[in-house]
């Protein structure tokens, strides 16, 4: 287990052997709402082709910390850039999959997986090419006049994976994308998600409260604790890819789920007892 070093410090992740600049750079990054600070000094960085999962304790602002980067809620110390960028307000060529799917009940499969397209105006030749190239990716070929109603749980995420991905993102954020579906569904979607993130250059960021999820996904799993949370630890994910079912039952897998577990346990207890404030 090491503590990660900072941004400017750390050249390329040791899963991935790259040695591009960060995609994503988080530094020294805090936010409070009122009186109540909900982290401080946040550093770490991502890559152009690395999954960074990050777990914590139940309100350690995880979710928080999600929008922070993508630039849905301000942030009060420190910054954020993409690609170089700061953000302050959403950017092009960032993609966010919530919980809740977020699908428009009104609106078909294909044009709820348009929608982003449409809305930073691409043009309709693009939006015609690529809807149904990213529904097909992700499974959905042949429900394209579907309704999110006529859907499975599994199928609507689906479609919220197609709509993200269709935009092309240099960053995928992920909040808890598998948390609203069952146990089974969330597998499948697990090692699908991995099979579209090895087709594409794409830097992700991966909140859950899963330790097996985020050993699975990530490269490096970032572990938040304290009140307010800080980076308590990076775990390095020296697994290899691609990563399969059989990954599930190296010892080596095992062993990386303990040493999350070992480091978070006692937050996870004691997060139990805290009040939220009124």
């Amino acid at each position: 287990m090491t503590a990660d070093p900072k941004p400017e410090q750390r050249a390329s992740p040791s899963a991935n052997g790259q040695s591009a600049a960060p995609r994503i750079e988080v530094s020294g990054l805090g936010k409070h709402y009122g009186t109540l600070e909900v982290f401080r000094q946040v550093d770490f960085a991502v890559a152009n082709h690395e999954i960074v999962a990050i777990v914590g304790p139940s309100g350690c602002g995880k979710t928080t910390l999600l929008r922070c980067i993508d630039g849905l809620i301000p942030y009060d110390t420190g910054e954020v850039r993409v690609e170089g960028r700061q953000v302050r307000e959403p950017v092009t060529g960032v993609a966010m999959v919530f919980q809740h799917f977020g699908l428009f009940p009104w609106k078909t499969v294909y044009r709820n997986v348009a929608y982003g397209l449409e809305l930073a105006r691409a043009p309709k030749a693009v939006v015609r090419e690529r809807v149904p190239q990213y529904i097909e990716l992700v499974g959905l070929k042949g429900f394209e006049d579907r309704y999110p109603y006529e859907l499975s749980g599994g199928m609507q995420q689906r479609c919220g994976f197609a709509r993200a991905l269709a935009t092309e993102p240099s960053v995928l954020l992920m909040d808890e994308p598998f948390g609203a579906i069952d146990a089974q569904t969330r597998e499948i979607l697990q090692f699908e998600l991995l099979r579209i993130w090895s087709m594409r250059k794409t830097a992700m960021v991966f909140v859950t409260h899963s330790i097996e999820e985020a050993v699975l996904m990530g490269d490096r799993v970032l572990i938040l604790k304290g009140r307010p949370s800080v980076v308590s630890d990076i775990v390095e994910i020296d697994l290899a890819r691609p990563r399969t079912r059989a990954t599930l039952l190296e010892p080596r897998f095992s062993e990386l789920k303990e040493l999350v577990w070992n480091t978070l346990v006692e937050d996870v207890k004691r997060a139990e007892y805290v009040l939220n404030p009124a």
